[in-house]
């Protein structure tokens, strides 16, 4: 069986993410303080079925295909309108973005696999908006999956197509820029999620689990994050939701200073920092992630 990891409450199990083959790790589990440990069932059942197997689950009916590219484009273009109405000062009807968030919800119910293709080609120019599309593709998804209902879905998806909407407010000179940051642009980029919140609460009807999402989503659970430096159990679920789907979408995408990250380091780097992430979180998206697009 395929072990996802061995939860122990006072030390690191020395291994994650494996495929328990042997005696050893089986003895060596037993041995441990584990009071949990999370099985893959799909990657366990891909490992005995072999290589075809794998193969089979990466497939995609070249007409449903056809039809989710179709609609993540026009998603992708809506969602760019939208910004721009905003950007511009002009009336933001948070509703009228509710078809774009139910279609994205149906793509990446009906071909997942689409969606991580699609926004892993990211232009210059679209990468606020398709990072946007990502972000709610994968909220979408990891809602789902841990018990929300379709309201309460459709709801986080419009909140991670809005949630870096203070970005369109910082100069194009820092998030373009062909190099690491400075410590002085770091600060400005860092007022985007307060920015952000800013401009949604002036619109009435926006919903306070997006305007959380809009502000909170780079806070950490040791308190390190920003803009309110909150911790623990003050960032409610959905915050901590929404940062692990933007995190895992940041480090797997181009940067011009460095490389995309493979899902499994960026979920295994995640886990890592469970003084920053909810681990249990980061875990249920890996396996997602499996399941959308086994590496």
């Amino acid at each position: 069986m395929f072990v996802e990891a061995v939860m122990c409450p006072e030390t690191e199990f020395a291994k994650r993410r494996f495929l328990l083959t042997s005696e050893q790790d089986l003895r060596a589990i037993v041995a441990s303080s584990a009071e949990t440990v999370l099985v893959n069932t799909a990657r366990s059942q891909v490992a005995v079925d072999g290589a075809d197997a794998g193969k089979a689950q990466k497939s995609v009916d070249p007409v449903v295909a056809t039809r989710t590219r179709t609609a993540i484009t026009n998603n992708i273009n809506a969602l760019g309108d939208t910004l721009d109405m905003i950007r511009q000062g002009e009336a933001f009807d948070f509703d009228a973005l509710q078809p774009a968030a139910a279609s994205l919800v149906d793509s990446v119910t009906e071909a997942p696999a689409v969606l991580l293709q699609m926004t892993r080609l990211k232009s210059k120019d679209q990468g606020t908006f398709v990072h946007c599309i990502a972000v709610a593709g994968l909220m979408a998804r990891l809602a789902d999956e841990t018990g929300s209902d379709s309201d309460t879905v459709q709801l986080l998806t419009t909140a991670g197509l809005l949630h870096d909407l203070g970005k369109l407010f910082i100069p194009d000179a820092i998030l373009k820029k062909q190099g690491e940051l400075t410590d002085a642009e770091r600060r400005i980029i860092r007022t985007h999620p307060q920015i952000g919140f800013d401009i949604l609460k002036r619109y009435p009807g926006v919903p306070q689990v997006v305007l959380d999402v809009c502000r909170l989503h780079h806070e950490a659970l040791d308190g390190s994050g920003y803009p309110l430096g909150l911790s623990g159990d003050e960032i409610g679920p959905f915050v901590r939701l929404s940062t692990v789907c933007d995190v895992f979408d940041a480090l797997t995408t181009v940067r011009p200073y460095k490389r995309a990250w493979t899902q499994e380091q960026a979920i295994h780097w995640m886990f890592d920092r469970g003084h920053l992430f909810d681990r249990k979180m980061v875990l249920t998206l890996g396996r997602l992630l499996d399941a959308m697009d086994p590496q």
